[in-house]
């Protein structure tokens, strides 16, 4: 068993006694307790009640995967409450079912100190030009909520650098679609475009590699990864990121967005739909579940109106 130091120890204790009593393995939320315990024995020494502010400032502290933190957290909550303490009880509809993957929603500070170390990111041996590159593409990615797929494949005949319409095509479900840069984004593909055209030379590809064709996917991943590391040298686990979760994050502060002004979110998201390329509004609906804290504060949103579009929590304990 642990040794736990905060608030909280007795509590963690008799929580997993009560576990392995009902059959179920002490291991399962281990870890993750044993990471909230620190942040309590610092952050809150002389708290023992579970409250909202010390359960949603643990989930913004990042350095693990926020979905299992989130199932902790839950079912911590619900077995102080089932033993007559007053305490906060994560909402269900903050984690919905597990995804094949867990997506890392990078914060504000985290996206500003990711971008400032790929601009920092060196060329290598195997892409002698990726200095140059990354900047732009990581942003392009970003910035237009792209499938890392669709930014490293890019095409030069299908970026227009005067009107910013990139026409995105062989897409996931094989159907075309037309996204627009912001002028920003604009100015800088073009400015870029400019050394493209001295190291790119022949190459079809908008990001070529030095081996001929498009960037590799895993160098693109393995460039970001190493990015993030220096980016957050303080962080004693590293999450699994990946050049994916800056799609889900264009598309979850798109959410915030509407969410911050009181938009209704069922007349939105046809359109996130519809500019991100998915089939259907309940892939978009996907990304409800990876929102950060404000939407479990918001009482801004009817949950009921999309139980049957948002798949439910499985259930705790299995």
């Amino acid at each position: 068993m642990n040794t736990y130091i905060s608030g909280f120890s007795s509590q963690i204790n008799s929580f997993f006694d009560f576990r392995v009593a009902l059959g179920y393995s002490d291991k399962t939320y281990a870890e993750n307790l044993k990471l909230f315990d620190r942040y309590c024995a610092a952050a809150y020494p002389a708290e023992s009640l579970l409250t909202e502010e010390i359960v949603l400032g643990w989930l913004e502290d990042r350095c693990a995967d926020v979905y299992r933190k989130a199932m902790s957290m839950r079912a911590f909550g619900k077995y102080l409450r089932a033993i007559g303490q007053n305490a906060y009880v994560l909402p269900e509809k903050y984690v919905t079912a597990k995804q094949d993957f867990s997506p890392y929603i990078f914060s504000d500070e985290e996206l500003s100190r990711l971008f400032s170390s790929i601009d920092r990111i060196k060329a290598s041996k195997s892409e002698p030009f990726m200095d140059e590159m990354a900047p732009v593409l990581y942003r392009l990615i970003y910035t237009c909520g792209l499938r890392p797929r669709e930014g490293r494949e890019l095409k030069t005949e299908n970026i227009n650098l005067k009107t910013g319409e990139i026409l995105i095509v062989q897409t996931k479900r094989k159907k075309d679609r037309l996204v627009v840069m912001s002028n920003d984004m604009r100015k800088l593909a073009s400015s870029y475009n400019e050394k493209r055209k001295i190291f790119g030379k022949s190459n079809e590809y908008f990001f070529p590699s030095w081996n001929g064709g498009a960037l590799a996917s895993g160098r693109v991943d393995h460039y970001l990864k190493n990015a993030w590391k220096a980016a957050n040298p303080d962080c004693e686990k590293v999450p699994n990121v990946r050049t994916y979760d800056l799609r889900h994050r264009f598309a979850s502060a798109a959410l915030m967005r509407w969410i911050d002004r009181g938009d209704p979110l069922p007349a939105k998201l046809p359109y996130l739909r519809t500019y991100m390329g998915h089939e259907s509004l309940s892939e978009t609906m996907q990304y409800i579940h990876i929102l950060p804290e404000n939407l479990v504060r918001t009482s801004g949103i009817d949950w009921s109106a999309f139980d049957e579009i948002i798949p439910e929590v499985a259930e705790w304990e299995k």
